[in-house]
């Protein structure tokens, strides 16, 4: 029976993610590549807010990929795959900042070597098209918010964009983050203010 069958068995729509798991935790890579199909797009998503830029998000969103591949066996389900997924976006992002430049991030054209084969390295990339007349105003405001949010400290930016744009509570935060509920609530509180002085200056408001 392929993966299709098996989540089609859930019903429409929803599907056993922890099947889906252990068959990848077993060697499965059609299995893996899969969950990458159902929670690629929020994780670019997440990494474009977080990087600023098209390119960055996808070289981020591969590595985030990569990364969960090889530590899959060590993934033991105490959180949701999303979130696991979630936090080694941040915490790779946290090392490019460390980093200042993408420069030990693998190429996106080669395959990955594993015992199971050869795991393609393409990521479908978040929606850049869009209305195809540009929506000038939409895409000035996008961007007068991305130069504010490239403004904010790590910790700043990674709470706001963990809960305005990707919408996780409080104490998901936390676990994502690696941080307490308090510090949490403390730092968005901040990185509210801080964001909305920034959109102030620029003559634009959220």
């Amino acid at each position: 029976m392929n993966v299709k069958s098996q989540l089609n068995r859930s019903g429409p729509g929803i599907f056993d993610a922890r099947l889906l798991i252990r068959q990848a935790q077993a060697g499965d890579l059609a299995a893996f590549e899969e969950l990458v199909s159902i929670y690629q797009d929020k994780i670019v998503t997440l990494c474009y807010y977080l990087t600023g830029n098209h390119a960055d998000a996808q070289d981020l969103a591969q590595e985030v990929f990569v990364r969960a591949y090889t530590n899959l066996k060590s993934f033991r389900q105490e959180a949701g795959l999303g979130t696991w997924l979630h936090r080694i976006a941040i915490n790779q992002w946290a090392n490019m900042q460390r980093r200042q430049k993408f420069t030990n991030l693998v190429s996106l054209d080669d395959p990955v070597q594993t015992e199971s084969g050869d795991l393609a390295r393409t990521v479908a990339s978040a929606d850049q098209d869009g209305d195809p007349a540009g929506a000038l105003e939409e895409k000035e405001l996008q961007s007068a918010v991305q130069q504010a949010l490239r403004s904010l400290s790590e910790e700043y930016r990674t709470v706001l964009v963990l809960r305005e744009i990707e919408g996780y509570s409080y104490e998901e935060i936390a676990e994502i983050a690696g941080c307490s509920l308090g510090t949490v609530k403390s730092r968005l509180s901040r990185a509210r203010q801080a964001l909305r002085e920034k959109m102030v200056g620029s003559s634009l408001s959220l």
